[in-house]
């Protein structure tokens, strides 16, 4: 394999001129930069990007933490992470933590040994972490993508679950629905819990109350979202309608009713959380509340990078605004 040692003997020149050629970083002349090009190009010389991070001091690669899901709503985060990396020139790392504690570790620690340049979190927040993870790698730029997994300073760019949870349950009651269930997320994950809060301070300003078994803790997925209506139907008096605190589990009540011989929003009006991509090709589409998947991955990149330039800048909390939806699995009473 050539060298920059051997382009630089062929092409008669230093290698600090190959250097200033292949990164475009000092002035060199066009007869010299012909010369080193038509020597790369013949001995077909790929320059060592770990080589020239170790120069720089920086490899051009951020690293990524998710978890994995049945829910389309993290891979369409990732592809706008991904999409905003490749134009900023920057490569992603991503790492899966399954929801396991120890493997968010030790895929974290994988990524800081890489030397990545900055790290986007987003995954399981069952599992808090404390600052002792990072003291090895203090120097690393975070950004924190919805909620904060342990006790730290970063940047955190997150959903307004409670104002989305208000407005999905507003529009219900809107529509003319007295009835209304709720099927959150786990309890120990914070925008389960604002959601749920919506939900409820929209029925208590409503003056309507909220009966038994009309709240159900699920798990964000599909099946949860299924076992959860399934609940919900069993009820002497079952709701006129639910709002789902995500698209997944609201997907998932669709299949409980239809199951159950029953239709959308005929029988049951159903209103979402997320805008997945498949929600406007169900049938019916998915009325939702719309989160900016777009706008989270490249905030999260512009605000990585404005932190690996200003490491000693004040850590931000952005807050996104959700937007409502409206397609047709909510009827009008």
């Amino acid at each position: 394999m050539a060298t920059m040692k051997d382009v630089a003997r062929l092409a008669g020149v230093s290698t600090s001129t190959v250097s200033h050629v292949i990164n475009n970083n000092r002035y060199v002349s066009d007869r010299v930069k012909n010369k080193v090009n038509a020597a790369i190009e013949e001995l077909n010389y790929a320059p060592s990007a770990l080589a020239r991070s170790l120069k720089i001091k920086q490899t051009k690669t951020i690293g990524m933490l998710v978890t994995t899901s049945d829910n389309s709503f993290y891979s369409e985060v990732v592809r706008g992470v991904e999409r905003s990396c490749y134009e900023r020139g920057y490569s992603l790392i991503l790492c899966n933590t399954e929801g396991s504690a120890s493997r968010m570790i030790r895929s974290m620690e994988t990524l800081l040994q890489r030397r990545v340049d900055g790290l986007l979190i987003m995954c399981s927040e069952a599992h808090r972490l404390s600052d002792d993870v990072f003291r090895r790698y203090p120097l690393v730029p975070m950004v924190i993508m919805d909620w904060s997994p342990f006790e730290s300073s970063n940047d955190i760019i997150k959903d307004n679950s409670l104002q989305g949870g208000e407005m999905a349950t507003n529009y219900l009651i809107g529509r003319g629905f007295r009835k209304i269930a709720c099927i959150t997320g786990p309890k120990d994950k914070t925008l389960a819990c604002l959601r749920l809060a919506g939900y409820r301070k929209a029925m208590q300003d409503a003056g309507l109350d909220i009966p038994a078994g009309y709240e159900i803790y699920s798990d964000f997925e599909f099946a949860g979202g299924l076992s959860s209506m399934q609940q919900l139907l069993q009820l002497p008096e079952p709701p006129e309608a639910v709002f789902a605190g995500n698209d997944a589990m609201a997907i998932g009540a669709y299949q409980a009713l239809y199951q159950a011989g029953l239709s959308v929003p005929d029988d049951i009006s159903i209103i979402g959380y997320d805008d997945i991509a498949i929600t406007s090709y169900l049938i019916p589409p998915l009325t939702t509340i719309h989160q900016p998947k777009d706008e989270l991955g490249k905030l999260a990149i512009d605000s990585l990078l404005y932190r690996m330039g200003n490491p000693e800048s004040e850590p931000k909390e952005l807050v996104l605004t959700p937007k409502l939806i409206e397609r047709s699995s909510v009827a009008k009473r």
